[in-house]
């Protein structure tokens, strides 16, 4: 479970942002909603290989964009 250390003097509203910036690093609300309901494997693994060719795509896009330079 993420914690932080409220300071002396610090605000109640960064204490807060703070924690939810580590909760999202953490990637605990990710987990939640994956938990939420369930997934039958059929489809985790569609959703799987769904978000893995689509990071290929993004790579391969990115590799072929022409370089800047003089």
């Amino acid at each position: 479970m993420p914690e932080i250390k409220l300071r002396d003097t610090e605000y109640f509203d960064v204490a807060l942002r703070r924690f939810k910036k580590v909760v999202e690093k953490a990637g605990v609300l990710t987990e939640l909603r994956a938990r939420e309901a369930y997934e039958k494997p059929t489809s985790e693994r569609k959703r799987k290989m769904s978000a893995a060719v689509k990071r290929h795509h993004k790579k391969v896009r990115s590799q072929m964009l022409p370089r800047r330079g003089r």
